[in-house]
């Protein structure tokens, strides 16, 4: 075995809740799948929130093909209109009172010209990992020399982790009954999952809607306030 090692895996996500910024916080390395297939109903190109004091769906047009490719080979829309979607959060947050500090950033990763979906989300996590001062290497899956291709569920990720020499496996609580703590024990991996700790505050006047896109989070908290709510989590062993 090496010395402790964590890495996590995830599918890339934009603008994902503050749980997918504290597992990358978390580890020493983390993996974000680029070669596998995309979810038409998952939270790939999408995420919510706030607007009028509920919450509402926004969402990265993409150009329409097979339901099969991987997320690698899918694209934005033409027609996808990042100043609309700029437009649509200024008139969210333009009254928050983090607006002026943190919008900028904001509106950069809107703005990233690469109409590749893996890179334009892949660039969406690097500059909010910028902002939150995440330092963890962030690798695509494709670029691990494993057998990972070619198995799925636990397996994949076990042969992940033994590619890239890790000791443990973190994972969000959400996937608890995916994977078998004894099955990655058998093969030399420590299984462990985080569970993220309520966040509440003050989105004009009533309360915070829970796992909002980390947008909302920045929209309504200082850069150093959310570096330390990056530790606000408990670790579940299973």
């Amino acid at each position: 075995m090496t010395d402790f090692k964590k890495i996590a895996i995830m599918q890339p996500y934009f603008l994902p809740y503050m749980g997918y910024w504290q597992l990358i916080n978390d580890v020493d390395e983390f993996v974000l799948y680029d070669n596998i297939q995309y979810t038409k109903k998952g939270w790939i190109n999408r995420n919510r929130f706030l607007q009028n004091g509920s919450d509402a769906m926004f969402s990265i047009a993409l150009k329409k093909d097979s339901d099969y490719l991987k997320v690698k080979d899918r694209f934005l829309a033409d027609a996808f209109d990042r100043e609309k979607i700029i437009r649509q959060f200024q008139g969210a947050y333009s009254k928050a009172p983090f607006y002026a500090e943190n919008f900028s950033v904001i509106e950069k990763i809107i703005l990233f010209s690469d109409n590749n979906l893996f890179n334009y989300i892949e660039n969406s996590v690097s500059e909010i990992c910028t902002l939150l001062n995440i330092k963890t290497p962030i690798i695509k899956s494709s670029n691990i020399e494993s057998g990972h291709a070619n198995v799925s569920g636990q397996d994949k990720v076990i042969n992940i982790c033994h590619a890239q020499n890790a000791t443990h496996y973190i994972n969000p609580i959400g996937g608890v009954d995916l994977y078998d703590k004894n099955y990655f024990l058998d093969r030399d991996i420590v299984l462990s999952f985080i569970k993220s700790q309520a966040i509440d505050y003050d989105c004009f006047g009533v309360n915070s809607i829970p796992y909002m896109s980390i947008l909302d989070i920045i929209m309504f908290h200082s850069r150093d306030d959310i570096i330390e709510l990056l530790k606000k989590f408990e670790r579940v062993e299973p």
